[in-house]
């Protein structure tokens, strides 16, 4: 998808770029997959912050995305492909001969009257969703399951894929977008190919106002804080203490490994 820059009328869209909408074929999302979105600000059920810099994004609506791929056996096409508020890929309207229509993250490839097909026996081509034991090696998916009928929850986000590594009786071995390399049960669905918008990343956003409207919200310095509110904070001047790079809460903020309990299914750390 190609990136447009904007034309430099004020210092504010001098490098500012947006990805071109002209594959967009669907202005309105479709009425029965639609839902109001409770936002929480990055707060939890006690209404206490535990992601910080959240909060403030423009109002939107959820589409339901289909990541179990619940109509199986029957093809289905796509009628429209459509821009979606809560994620960075488009999303395809596909609707199946029984007359149900369903929301799918789209593949690079996949265009307005595609078909797609959710089989176990289905072929292993662009769109289609199948178990993982049914997938040759080699083959880049995406909208993995870590549990099988669980529903997708690896390699949602624009331009990212895992590959096939692979395959014993028991477990798939995938390449995570990150590095990682793990081990998924064989019973598993994935969908076949790469997702689409893998531009999205090179977008230079231009000002701090898209970045709010996005939710993301300003970062204060540790070193611009108080001692009593950071571990970088206080003193005459900058100054860091002479101690490693820390959170707020002392814990180490470049790769300090946290996790306690291995596991097993994890061969490679992406660190």
């Amino acid at each position: 998808m190609a990136i447009v820059q904007r034309k430099p009328r004020n210092s504010s869209l001098r490098f500012q770029s947006y990805l071109s909408s002209k594959d967009i074929t669907k202005k309105k999302p479709e009425k029965g997959l639609v839902m109001s979105l409770t936002r929480c600000h990055g707060r939890n059920a006690y209404g206490r912050i535990t992601i910080r810099h959240r909060g403030g994004a423009a109002q939107r609506k959820y589409r339901i995305i289909d990541f179990r791929r619940g109509e199986r056996s029957v093809p289905g096409k796509i009628v429209a492909i459509e821009y979606d508020p809560n994620r960075n890929v488009r999303i395809g309207l596909t609707v199946y001969p029984n007359g149900d229509k369903r929301y799918i993250l789209l593949a690079d490839g996949l265009i307005v009257g595609a078909e797609v097909f959710a089989n176990k026996d289905a072929e292993p081509k662009i769109g289609n969703c199948l178990p993982l034991k049914n997938i040759p090696v080699g083959f880049f998916v995406h909208n993995v399951e870590l549990i099988p009928e669980q529903g997708g929850k690896l390699a949602r986000s624009a331009g990212s894929s895992i590959q096939i590594m692979g395959k014993t009786d028991e477990h798939a071995t995938l390449k995570l977008p990150s590095g990682e390399i793990r081990m998924v049960p064989v019973d598993c669905w994935a969908t076949v190919g790469i997702l689409g918008n893998a531009d999205y990343k090179n977008i230079v956003w231009g000002k701090a106002g898209r970045t709010r409207y996005r939710g993301i919200r300003p970062t204060v310095r540790g070193m611009a804080m108080n001692p009593v509110d950071h571990p970088h904070g206080g003193g005459e001047g900058r100054s860091k203490g002479g101690n490693h790079p820390r959170s707020p809460w002392g814990k180490g903020s470049k790769g300090t490994r946290t996790r306690t309990r291995k596991n097993p299914l994890i061969l490679r750390r992406r660190k």
